[in-house]
């Protein structure tokens, strides 16, 4: 079962990659990294501060960035225990799919997709009852991780358990903020669920 599995998300990988089009390979190759998206990340701070102050603000920022980083800590552990290849350095595929980037570090699970949907959907459970806005930035994720399909970095699975994996730690995380907020300022009513 755990063999069909795997063939699965190689045979899926391989169609997925193989949709990629010369001419987009520079958009790809520029929205897979992190560093293009710090004008976002600018925004999600400045929102938590007009939403919820200073005090409470950086209350929650610091939340976020443990969320972050215990994110990242727990996919950098969990890569070495598992030591499953990249498809870009898996020898069988050299000639059969589109490598733009050649990481040499494991593949399982993509820390793009644990971050990306832990930060996200931090910042989601965080701001829903301020602006239904919020909402439109899992687009980032979403792009986010596909980039590492279309650059020839990871498979599928490694993105749905990293998407899984972040939202999870996401959810946890916002539960503890919620407590840290509720401590703060027991009297406050603009603490919201």
């Amino acid at each position: 079962m755990l063999e069909t599995l795997k063939e699965w998300d190689r045979e899926l990988f391989l169609y997925l990659n193989g949709l990629g089009i010369e001419r987009f390979d520079n958009f790809w190759i520029f929205v897979t990294q992190i560093e293009s998206w710090t004008p976002l990340f600018v925004l999600f701070i400045v929102l938590i501060f007009i939403f919820y102050k200073w005090r409470k603000g950086g209350a929650v920022v610091f939340f976020l960035l443990l969320t972050f980083g215990i994110t990242m800590l727990f996919t950098g552990i969990t890569k070495d225990f598992f030591a499953r290849l990249r498809p870009n350095n898996v020898e069988s595929f050299a000639e059969l799919i589109r490598i733009l980037q050649k990481p040499t570090n494991y593949s399982f699970f993509s820390g793009h997709a644990s971050s990306s949907f832990s930060v996200t959907t931090f910042m989601v459970l965080a701001l829903r009852h301020y602006t239904k806005w919020i909402y439109f930035a899992f687009i980032w994720p979403f792009i986010f991780v596909l980039s590492r399909i279309y650059v020839g970095v990871h498979y599928p699975s490694d993105i749905l358990v990293g998407a899984l994996v972040g939202t999870l730690f996401a959810f946890f995380f916002y539960y503890l903020c919620r407590k840290a907020l509720i401590q703060v300022s027991p009297e406050s009513d603009d603490i919201v669920v």
